[in-house]
């Protein structure tokens, strides 16, 4: 089961705020996620259409659909955009015959206490055209903290235990590792050691124009990091 609406909803205020201001942050995971982001697509957990907007840029994408469970959610995604296919619910609640191309979760299996079941979903949806699932999930239990707690999340990953899930739902991952070496020390000092309970959104600004572009580019281009602060995954239905 997906954790309740009044714990995704009492981190809105602080998680959609920092995201706002996280703008390399998203730009670098559609470009990660980019070359399997084509043909038919679906978001799961679209929030209030963050992520959306960059989905919606790219002329690869034939045809979106966006899903999100909770109605105050739904309602801002649609004011915002009116044009795009929104169902409110789970993708137990896709009545669609669409062949998927992609699959896209960004911060949303943590949610979910069932979550091999969720990918097994998943997979039956990906597996006619052979689809690709786009996969982004808090990592490292060591640093699971109170803030986590207050997002709704279930766990964090690490990169074993979320191949396994992914096999074991019929996946194989052509692409899974760390991201974000620098915020696996700044989520930890800040929200384990100093137990903050909310993000500061101008030091999310700094870290994103500052700091991220440098790291992620280290990261990227040179060496992927051994631990970090998400784990990203790219996985094909067979």
């Amino acid at each position: 089961m997906i954790s309740p609406p009044s714990a995704l909803a009492q981190s809105e205020d602080f998680e959609f705020d920092a995201l706002n201001e996280a703008k390399n942050y998203r730009a670098a995971l559609l470009r990660d996620f980019g070359s399997h982001l084509r043909g038919n697509v679906l978001e799961v957990g679209a929030g209030v259409g963050q992520i959306t907007a960059g989905l919606r840029q790219m002329p690869e994408i034939k045809k979106m659909i966006a899903i999100e469970p909770d109605a105050g959610f739904c309602e801002k995604f649609r004011t915002q955009f009116p044009q795009q296919e929104l169902i409110h619910g789970t993708v137990n609640n896709l009545r669609s015959e669409i062949d998927w191309n992609a699959i896209l979760s960004i911060n949303v299996l943590e949610h979910i206490e069932t979550d091999t079941e969720e990918l097994a979903t998943y997979h039956r949806l990906l597996q006619p055209a052979r689809g690709a699932l786009c996969l982004f999930v808090p990592a490292r239990p060591g640093i699971y903290a109170p803030i986590d707690k207050d997002f709704g999340h279930f766990r964090r990953y690490t990169r074993s235990e979320l191949r396994g899930k992914l096999e074991r739902a019929g996946f194989k991952p052509v692409r899974l590792r760390y991201y974000n070496f620098a915020g696996y020390f700044a989520w930890w000092i800040n929200f384990c050691l100093l137990s903050k309970r909310s993000f500061d959104v101008p030091a999310v600004r700094f870290f994103d124009r500052m700091i991220f572009p440098l790291v992620h580019g280290l990261e990227s281009r040179i060496c992927p990091p051994p631990i970090g602060q998400s784990l990203m995954a790219i996985a094909t239905a067979q």
